[in-house]
């Protein structure tokens, strides 16, 4: 008898598909009944805004106090199934959470303060159950554990740190360290500290896995400091009047449990991929529009988007201003004064708000960032909204002696004379015949290709990052430190785009002479050493990329140069879970 083949279609595939994603995750979640968009929206329309006081971040120190000079710390974080309140009328939500103890997890984690020059050891552990409570898609490049459980590992965003210590998505563990992720190494993370004092922070990164874990709550600050330039510096100090803002938006059942969504925009290629998530409640340090009672003072925030997806653009109400001192790890050259910040997710601004020149006794903070950004949809009452501040009318006690002087701190120049190497570096989306993503890739490969990007250790690079896509991609490299010079409008988009889907080449499709377009204004607040940059749709962007240490211009203490390497990526999540992630190799 001759054989047969068995046809089966998209359709079909896709079906199974999505009945491998439910059996993956297992009967112990109850997968909730759909909901529509309208309905989530209602769901957080009916919280009442500003009545929960933002929390303060609970802090662990990475260091041991000690007589004379700090001494080395060790922490033992782990990651666990809780509950959070986000909001005082809802009832608690499960949750997955970093802390030093079940009874101890928060949303966002415990913000780890190190010194800087003083190691920081952190032992990460994994208390997740062996179900996930979010809905995930096995469909893209996932860590998928044969016995159960959930796979996390620790990215530290911003940090100088060796490679088996950097977190890589393939370096997963699950709870028990019952599987292990191809490129695991250690359960102990060794952040020596030894960049300028900063603003940094930690998530969880696990492959495919990113953008669900961290909408579980797996996100916390960490932030590098220089005691004796802090003091020269004399900006607001003191857990009363430093504070972190961690801003991420979340949707909601009414139960009050997170909402993901269970249906792709492909369903028969992706059947839970979405190419972004965007929440209808804006949350700062965990709790939706939460207010903050202020004295008429100055104050230091430090502000994290740790949203999936959704850019900020934030502003102060009734004439307030930001005076911007930093960005990601690094200080500004002098301050600036702005009316607004643009903040892509995952960046981090660091800016003095003085509420004694306030004109009224209540300040909000607002978004009118479009969701996707730029060119999406304006932001509704709900999400134009962030918090509250309350002016108190006493004066300041105690006095307010703090300042904010002309100059900041500087570091190594961004001079493209000193680079040894030029790449371009392309952005993609692709679409099904439907017209909706399917996948995106940094020039036109996945993770599991081989490293094409594999700069010397200590050496400087120019990178051109052309976006052939519609939507603005948050840039992020791990190790190194960056920042844009120049972002000039390819002209003849259509046709350049066209020669690179075909050639996947840029000097090939003559790319010098599209970048002829105009140019765009890189924000005063910007220039300095970032972890992230805003690469615009339709531009090529000049980066100046240094693997080394940018406050001193010298080599790394470290082998950057060993397994499991580092990784760059664009940081909207569900972007850098569907395969636009690179491996980025150092040599010697």
């Amino acid at each position: 008898m001759g054989s047969s083949k068995v046809l089966i279609s998209p359709k079909v595939i896709g079906l199974l598909s999505l009945f491998m994603v439910l059996s993956i995750i297992g009967a112990a979640e109850v997968r909730p009944p759909p909901v529509t968009e309208a309905t989530l929206h209602q769901i957080a329309a009916s919280l009442q805004m500003y009545v929960d006081e933002l929390p303060q971040i609970p802090k662990l120190l990475g260091y041991t106090p000690s007589y004379g000079a700090p001494k080395p710390g060790k922490l033992t974080i782990g990651m666990y199934k809780t509950t959070w309140k986000f909001h005082r009328d809802f009832p608690p939500t499960t949750v997955f959470a970093y802390g030093t103890s079940a009874a101890a997890a928060t949303v966002p984690g415990p913000q780890i303060e190190a010194i800087q020059g003083v190691p920081t050891y952190v032992t990460w552990l994994n208390y997740l159950p062996d179900h996930h409570i979010l809905p995930w898609d096995p469909t893209i490049a996932t860590a998928i554990p044969k016995n159960g459980g959930v796979p996390t590992v620790v990215h530290l965003h911003g940090g100088i740190h060796p490679p088996q210590s950097d977190g890589n998505a393939l370096a997963w563990f699950t709870a028990n360290f019952r599987e292990n992720g191809p490129k695991w190494t250690q359960s102990t993370y060794m952040y020596p500290n030894v960049q300028h004092a900063g603003n940094l922070w930690y998530h969880d990164h696990a492959l495919g896995l990113t953008r669900v874990n961290l909408l579980a709550g797996l996100i916390a600050p960490f932030v590098i400091k220089d005691p004796a330039l802090e003091a020269k510096l004399n900006l607001p100090s003191g857990p009363e009047f430093d504070r972190h803002l961690m801003i991420f938006d979340r949707s909601f059942y009414m139960d009050g449990s997170l909402y993901m969504n269970y249906t792709g925009d492909n369903p028969t290629i992706h059947p839970q991929w979405q190419p972004e998530y965007f929440g209808d409640a804006m949350i700062v340090n965990g709790k939706a529009w939460p207010c903050l009672k202020v004295q008429p003072r100055k104050y230091r925030f430090r502000i994290i988007n740790a949203s999936n997806a959704r850019y900020l653009s934030l502003s102060l109400t009734n004439g307030l201003e930001f005076i911007i001192v930093g960005s990601d790890t690094s200080y500004l050259p002098s301050p600036v004064t702005s009316s607004n910040i643009l903040i892509a997710p995952a960046e981090i601004f660091d800016v003095v708000v003085d509420f004694s020149l306030a004109k009224a006794s209540e300040i909000m903070l607002t978004n009118d960032a479009p969701y996707p950004y730029p060119n999406g949809t304006s932001p509704d009452q709900l999400t134009s909204k962030v918090m509250k501040f309350i002016i108190k009318p006493e004066a300041p006690v105690p006095y307010d002696k703090s300042s904010v002087p002309q100059g900041l701190k500087t570091y190594a120049t961004s001079s493209i004379t000193e680079a040894t190497t030029k790449r371009y570096i392309v952005m993609y989306e692709y679409q099904s015949s439907t017209g909706n993503p399917t996948h995106l890739l940094i020039n036109g490969k996945r993770l599991v290709d081989p490293a094409t990007e594999t700069p010397k250790s200590g050496s400087t690079e120019v990178w051109e990052v052309i976006n052939l896509t519609g939507d603005n991609h948050p840039l992020h490299l791990h190790l190194a430190e960056f920042q844009a010079i120049k972002v000039q409008q390819l002209v003849d988009l259509a046709g350049f785009t066209t020669c690179m889907k075909v050639k996947n080449d840029a000097i090939a499709c003559n790319v010098t002479s599209h970048a002829t377009g105009s140019l765009l204004d890189i924000p005063a607040y910007e220039k300095t050493w970032k972890n992230v940059v805003k690469i615009e749709p339709g531009y090529q962007t000049t980066v100046v990329v240094k693997f080394n240490l940018v406050e001193n211009d010298v080599p790394y203490p470290f082998d950057a140069t060993v397994e499991p390497n580092y990784l760059y990526h664009c940081h909207i999540l569900d972007h850098e879970d569907n395969e636009m992630i690179r491996p980025l190799k150092l040599v010697k």
